[in-house]
């Protein structure tokens, strides 16, 4: 679940671990961005596109947004749990920081410099280099496939990133959707090499541990795809197919 497309990363990374895994993709996208609304509000939403979601009684609900596991989780799980494991996304500044630094942490301005990302900051990046960088508009153009905007808010984040970062963390799951364009623009700031780390990889392979599936990326068989779009069965939208993860999803059979 997430508030719109930033879910296609995790999903697409289930469907590779597990060909044959039977996916829901529950999102809202008409109420996004959700980092507009207050976390009570947040809460609202996510629970509601979650429980579109358990209607179809899933192994488990992988909670594909930050702003979502930021200020929802806690109810989501209480909603859920023991039911239906819930997991949420995590920023990846573990795994970047272990590598010594500089980190540069790209995420929406609602969450660059909260309490919980400076958390996690004093958590696993203690005496690492560390720059927030926010990134008004681009979760939002991303989610539009509007590739002039995205372009032009990428440029903008990377014009804030120190130019010797090693890695750079994407604190929004949209941001995986446009990955390399990212790298491209960072690397012009002349930092190299350059390592990019999301969360969904370690996402779906922690909600396959949750329900003790193994990874079996030769699985036979092709699982189905449901989309929820607002409570409601649909399709993925046109904007989703622009992207290398949408198009993956889209090449199974729908459920019925």
């Amino acid at each position: 679940m997430d508030s719109g497309t930033g879910l296609l990363a995790a999903a697409a990374a289930v469907r590779r671990l597990r060909p044959d895994a039977e996916l829901v993709l529950s999102s809202d996208p008409g109420s996004m961005p959700w980092g507009r609304f207050t976390p009570k509000e947040v809460a609202a939403r996510a629970l509601a596109v979650a429980e579109a979601a358990a209607a179809y009684r899933p192994d488990a609900l992988i909670v594909a947004c930050n702003t979502a596991s930021v200020h929802a989780l806690p109810a989501l799980r209480a909603r859920l749990e023991p039911g239906v494991p819930v997991i949420g996304t995590v920023p990846a500044i573990k795994p970047a920081a272990a590598g010594g630094g500089p980190v540069a942490i790209w995420a929406t301005p609602a969450t660059t410099g909260s309490p919980y990302q400076r958390a996690l900051i004093r958590e696993f990046a203690g005496g690492v280099d560390v720059t927030e960088v926010p990134c008004p508009g681009l979760a939002d153009a991303v989610e539009h496939a509007d590739h002039a905007a995205v372009d032009a808010a990428v440029a903008a984040a990377a014009a804030r990133t120190p130019a010797d970062v090693r890695a750079v963390v994407l604190g929004c799951t949209h941001y995986e959707l446009v990955a390399e364009r990212i790298r491209a623009a960072v690397r012009g700031n002349g930092a190299a090499p350059l390592a990019l780390h999301g969360s969904a990889g370690a996402v779906a392979a922690q909600a396959l541990r949750r329900i003790g599936a193994a990874p079996a990326p030769g699985a036979p068989g092709r699982g189905t795809v449901t989309v929820l779009l607002g409570g409601r069965e649909d399709v993925l939208p046109a904007t989703a197919l622009t992207y290398d993860e949408g198009m993956l999803l889209q090449a199974v059979s729908p459920a019925h």
